[in-house]
């Protein structure tokens, strides 16, 4: 779905003042689970944890880990898409929660020999958000009031790097 508004206000995260809203977090595991993998986010004071699909999780962790497939995967074909038609990837915004469910947004910027500068906000899983911003080095943010909203789980992080039970270390 293409978009041009964010929440209930169309300048909400199109415009540079909104920044003080977002909070900006890092990657700071991904850890496989029997469902799937979890990903924790975290700001370097609290985390925050989702669930993805394995094969999502694996891209994610080869981008961060600097490693390159063989073929273009999905989120490489996006990107290079986006680069041929002179666009980038802004930042990726958590905006919401509904039960367990996340929502993002994908901000993108273009501007090329046919058009001036123009701001698109795609709504997004944020699994596949994260992909893409991971391989385009874009920053990633949730929304203020939902990182207010969420419980830390930075304990739990802790807890299971300690016991060994994630397979892998920090990233």
């Amino acid at each position: 779905m293409l978009a041009i508004f964010a929440l209930d206000d169309p300048e909400f995260i199109l415009h540079p003042q909104t920044m003080p809203d977002l909070i900006r977090v890092k990657p700071l595991a991904l850890i496989p689970t029997q469902a799937g993998c979890g990903v924790f986010l975290g700001d370097g004071k609290k985390c925050m944890v989702f669930y993805i699909d394995p094969a999502i999780g694996a891209t994610i962790e080869g981008y961060l880990n600097g490693q390159s497939s063989l073929r273009p995967l999905t989120h490489d074909l996006y990107k290079d898409t986006l680069t041929a038609f002179g666009a980038t990837v802004s930042r990726l915004v958590i905006i919401r929660q509904e039960d367990d469910v996340y929502y993002a947004r994908l901000i993108l910027e273009a501007q090329n020999e046919l058009m001036e500068r123009k701001i698109v906000e795609l709504d997004c899983r944020p699994s596949d958000g994260l992909a893409i911003a991971t391989a385009c080095d874009a920053p990633v943010y949730v929304f203020k009031q939902l990182w207010e909203q969420l419980e830390d789980m930075t304990e739990l992080l802790e807890k299971l790097q300690q016991s060994g039970e994630s397979g892998y270390p920090p990233l």
